[in-house]
């Protein structure tokens, strides 16, 4: 028999799930939607058991008596408290759910600038807002701990990945003392393997593959840049989207605090990235999608504009520079149309150059190839344009599904 990896990304608004061969070619996949979260009294809560629904839905639709290793992905920083079986004291606290912002304060003064915990959306500071409402909760679980102690019956592991926004330090791979000080019960706090790691056997009645196991899973924006392909350091994969995000595989954490840039622990390696404000946002400020479609066949990437822009949504810019006080750069503006969007998109390929040049000097690896996912990786010229600024190979993402990605972090198992 020839035995598959399955790969389940828990997203916000619905569960895929990707079964992959020993070569990572796709055999199945399947998804089910997610009700909508409750947005009431200035939270964004969901129900664990609807994620489980949903992953059963899944299973029914792939041929999981062939599946011989499972990982989960799931939004980052979405977390809920369990009793010592797992079962789930309240409906989950999501990733976006900004009400405990108060929090944000104290863990300025306690965290260093390095960790991930900060902003108003830490899930450290949800935590202690339902630790307080649930004195008597054994364990604390992102949304894909809970989804794996479901497949395993083994409750309170995670993984580097997930465990990261909620203070974890993954360099000296520990939960740090800052979150003692910050009142956080430590009996909470899950165990935390590498992503990839053995977590268990999977339960019998799931129906997989005699011996099957389930691993230590990621994010769902790990296991998207996964995906891709991109295994090396020096691998970059930059998204294309609303705004300007990119990730960049390392030899070594890289971190710039200012500027948002934090490492996550993968593959052995590290996982590096940043997003700008630039971007597909920007772009709509001048043109709509149908006018940019429109011009793209009179962009000239042999002929450059010359001219120095950074476009930005809005004022403000997070990488590769933080300035809250930095105004769009668009002008003087060419008098035909097309050369103006050429130019636009000219400035958001030189931002680009200038993000991955930044994490090389925080200390990443020169970029070697880019692979690009998102709206804006269906302009053939603009991948032109980013290709002369870069000067590295623009390859051709294997897949941008995240549950594909996770998959392969379960192939590892096999």
């Amino acid at each position: 028999m020839n035995r598959l990896a399955l790969g389940i990304d828990i997203g916000s608004s619905g569960v895929r799930a990707s079964a992959v061969d020993r070569d990572g070619r796709m055999v199945a996949e399947a998804k089910a939607a997610l009700p909508e979260p409750d947005r009431t009294d200035g939270m964004i809560r969901t129900a664990a058991s609807d994620w489980w629904e949903a992953v059963e839905t899944c299973l029914a639709g792939i041929p999981r008596e062939r599946v011989a290793a499972v990982a989960v992905d799931g939004t980052s920083g979405t977390l809920l408290l369990c009793g010592a079986d797992g079962t789930p004291l309240s409906a989950a606290r999501r990733y976006d759910d900004a009400a405990s912002a108060a929090h944000a304060a104290r863990i300025r003064e306690l965290a260093p600038a390095e960790s991930a915990a900060h902003g108003a959306t830490s899930p450290a500071a949800r935590l202690l807002d339902l630790q307080a409402l649930h004195p008597d909760a054994a364990m604390a679980l992102h949304q894909a701990d809970w989804v794996v102690g479901r497949l395993t019956g083994r409750f309170g592991v995670s993984d580097d990945n997930n465990a990261l926004k909620t203070g974890w330090d993954p360099v000296t791979r520990s939960w740090p003392d800052w979150l003692d000080g910050l009142g956080i019960a430590r009996r909470l706090l899950p165990q935390v393997l590498e992503p990839g790691d053995v977590v268990g056997p999977a339960l019998p009645e799931l129906g997989l593959a005699k011996g099957a196991v389930v691993v230590a899973g990621t994010t769902d924006g790990c296991a998207s840049f996964l995906a891709t392909g991109a295994d090396q350091p020096g691998d970059g994969v930059t998204a294309l989207g609303t705004t300007l995000t990119l990730k960049l595989l390392s030899d070594r954490p890289v971190f710039d605090p200012a500027a948002g840039v934090y490492s996550h622990r993968l593959l052995g390696m590290w996982l590096a990235g940043g997003a700008s404000n630039t971007g597909g946002a920007a772009l709509l400020r001048f043109f709509t999608g149908e006018q940019m479609r429109a011009m793209e066949p009179g962009l000239d990437p042999a002929h450059p504009t010359g001219l120095d822009f950074w476009p930005l949504a809005g004022k403000s810019e997070r990488f590769p520079v933080a300035d809250p006080t930095m105004e769009s750069r668009h002008e003087p503006r060419p008098a035909e149309d097309v050369r103006f969007f050429q130019a636009l998109l000219e400035g958001i390929a030189a931002v680009e150059k200038r993000a991955y040049r930044r994490l090389a000097e925080l200390g990443a690896p020169p970029l070697r190839s880019v692979r690009t996912v998102g709206g804006g990786a269906a302009n053939r010229a603009w991948t032109q344009i980013r290709q002369n600024l870069l000067g590295v190979p623009m390859l051709s993402p294997a897949s941008e599904q995240a549950s594909y990605g996770t998959a392969l972090l379960a192939r590892r198992a096999l």
